[in-house]
């Protein structure tokens, strides 16, 4: 339950969201123009009045990740009702998480079971929960009519690398052996995730490949950091003043160990430099135009298209990162969401019309 100031900030936010375009520029100081393209309106009025991005080497770790977790209620709005919601354990790498199972409303006259979407929250691998992200898996989980299942992965920086791919691996081969029993298509079993949680899919994919198991039957990658090597034009375009800051993906990457420190590339943190792309799971990539990791994300889906393997990529031109957080607030925002739910939905019916 948000708190009184919570709820006060939600409808100031909402507010905010429904005043007409010329008055979100004039509030905010004029557009907001990158390479042709205009942050969307409300989005820039959203930065100048709710101040700059929390800094997480500027408070104890503890206090950041509440402070992220108070923005996500706010920004979440109020809770989308769907079938059932449910609260379990599934397999981690070193023993039980918690995971969340969201089920689509099903029809009276459907005789079969829907798809399963594993979902992999953002967080730098620092913060974030089933909580943080209850928003987007309700929303994805309703408007795409697929079973979502949040997986609440090892943090760090108590849980370094590889502590979250090795669960989120062991959580994506939880899914496949229990779908059933979640009323979901055990042979439909994809695997998603925003940003952090979007290099996981990405990374679980190419694990399931070289361990010669069963692929994901997608991968669902929303705005995923995927290359921490080249200098990525967007990093330096938009690192500062754009919620999420090059400051702070360097105090990300240092907590979790994402840069190679050894001198040689692992595709388990960059899965980028893998030396294959080749067979596997069909891509939709998301990238938002005012984003750090943008051109590293399009650099993703360009390599997977290059070997072979089928990739749907949308750019969000007038996005932030993290928009999906934003569905209760930002009308653009969940528009966007809406858009990718279907195309989820679609992305999964491929698969069964390839299966039948």
């Amino acid at each position: 339950m948000k708190s009184f100031d919570e709820r006060l900030l939600y409808r100031a936010g909402r507010v905010a969201s429904a005043l007409p375009v010329s008055i979100q520029r004039a509030l905010s100081g004029g557009p907001v123009v990158r390479e042709g393209s205009e942050l969307e309106p409300e989005l820039a009025l959203m930065i100048k009045v709710g101040g700059r991005s929390l800094s997480p080497g500027s408070m104890t770790l503890e206090r950041y990740r509440a402070e992220q977790a108070k923005s996500a209620r706010i920004a979440g709005g109020e809770r989308l009702a769907v079938g059932t919601v449910r609260d379990l354990t599934v397999n981690g790498a070193k023993g039980p998480l918690r995971a969340r199972h969201y089920a689509p409303v099903v029809e009276l006259d459907s005789s079969h079971p829907r798809p399963l979407l594993v979902y992999f929250h953002g967080g730098g691998f620092v913060f974030g929960d089933l909580d943080t992200h209850d928003a987007p898996c309700r929303y994805l989980c309703r408007y795409s009519g697929v079973h979502v299942l949040a997986i609440d992965y090892r943090l760090a920086p108590e849980h370094r690398f590889p502590a979250a791919p090795l669960d989120a691996f062991a959580a994506f081969s939880w899914a496949k052996k229990h779908a059933a029993s979640l009323g979901a298509d055990p042979d439909r079993v994809g695997v998603g995730g925003d940003s952090a949680g979007g290099n996981l899919a990405a990374v679980v994919s190419l694990m399931a490949r070289e361990a010669g198991e069963v692929l994901p039957a997608c991968q669902f990658l929303i705005y995923p950091p995927v290359d921490r090597r080249p200098p990525w034009r967007s990093l330096d375009l938009f690192g500062e003043g754009f919620m999420l800051t090059k400051a702070s993906i360097d105090w990300f990457d240092a907590q979790y160990g994402m840069r190679d420190t050894d001198g040689h590339p692992d595709w388990r943190r960059n899965p980028l430099v893998a030396s294959s792309h080749a067979g596997l799971p069909p891509a939709y990539v998301v990238t938002a135009g005012f984003d750090p990791l943008r051109d590293e994300g399009e650099a993703y889906a360009d390599a997977l298209t290059r070997a072979g393997t089928p990739v749907s990529l949308r750019r969000f031109p007038e996005q932030l990162h993290g928009f999906v957080n934003m569905v209760g607030i930002s009308r653009t925002a969940r528009d966007a969401v809406l858009e990718m739910a279907g195309a989820l939905r679609v992305l999964l019916h491929r698969r069964a019309a390839r299966q039948g």
